[in-house]
């Protein structure tokens, strides 16, 4: 069991596609993130096996910002230190959905609840048209492959010196960012097949590398498309980028934490 790196940030995306927020903290089980990628909006045009309508289909979605009504209740499970308490094995329980409603804040300034229909409305613009939107809910977080989402620091450096562009980690939409003791680009790929242990309890499985699409060409403030990542990535990477893993034992990770690679 060795220190690789720590906690460098932690985020959440409570709307599939939409920006993300950075937390001090948050909850990992076994579903995924608390409060993350809990909605998401389904496309009449997208394929059954992936019908999400998402920045592919609309770039300025990812300038949507999604924000909890509540936030003191999307924060952690709502019985977790009555639960903790009684015992370490216990899993504690979602709030209800009413407690967890989310606003939307449009990139020109308009806000909606996220299940109102004029939200779709305001989605659609500058697509084709052809898009009947509708919003679907999940307790299990709506995400593409796995839970969790690791992405290192030293990673988006290496793209950024294969690239000659400035590449903003935002890009790759992860769960949690490590800041690695090896200086190394991509050397997380290595702890595929191991396990990590993240602060005092959250214990993750690392399954697999995480193939990327066109999203991360998208500059997360503007929308703006820089293909040489993609390009970068696909051709010296093998299209790959950060580690998907799956929560063995659920709790809470803080920023600064280590990360223990134990096997």
């Amino acid at each position: 069991m060795s220190v690789i790196g720590k906690v460098e940030s932690l985020w959440r995306y409570p709307v599939k596609s939409m920006r993300g927020e950075e937390l001090e903290e948050l909850f990992a089980g076994y579903p995924g993130v608390y409060g993350d990628r809990l909605f998401a909006f389904e496309s009449s045009t997208g394929p059954k096996g992936f019908p999400f309508f998402t920045g592919r289909d609309q770039r300025q979605m990812i300038r949507y910002r999604a924000r909890f009504r509540n936030p003191e209740k999307a924060a952690r499970p709502v019985n977790l230190s009555e639960a903790e308490q009684l015992s370490p094995n216990l899993n504690p329980i979602s709030a209800g959905v009413s407690e967890l409603m989310v606003d939307v804040e449009t990139p020109d300034g308009k806000t909606f609840p996220v299940n109102d229909p004029a939200l779709n409305d305001h989605l659609r613009l500058n697509t084709d048209g052809n898009h009947q939107l509708t919003l679907l809910r999940s307790e299990k977080a709506i995400t593409d492959c796995r839970p969790l989402s690791i992405f290192a620091v030293q990673t988006a450096a290496k793209l950024g010196e294969e690239t000659g562009c400035a590449v903003d980690k935002r890009r790759f939409r992860a769960n949690v960012y490590v800041d690695l003791t090896s200086a190394e680009g991509f050397a997380e790929d290595r702890f595929v097949g191991r396990s990590l242990r993240i602060g005092l309890k959250v214990t993750v499985a690392v399954l697999q590398r995480d193939a990327r699409c066109m999203m991360i060409t998208l500059d997360p403030d503007t929308a703006e498309k820089t293909p040489a990542i993609l390009k970068a990535v696909a051709q010296a990477h093998d299209g790959m980028a950060g580690v998907y893993g799956a929560v063995l034992v659920e709790g809470m990770i803080r920023k600064g934490d280590p990360v223990e690679l134990l096997d």
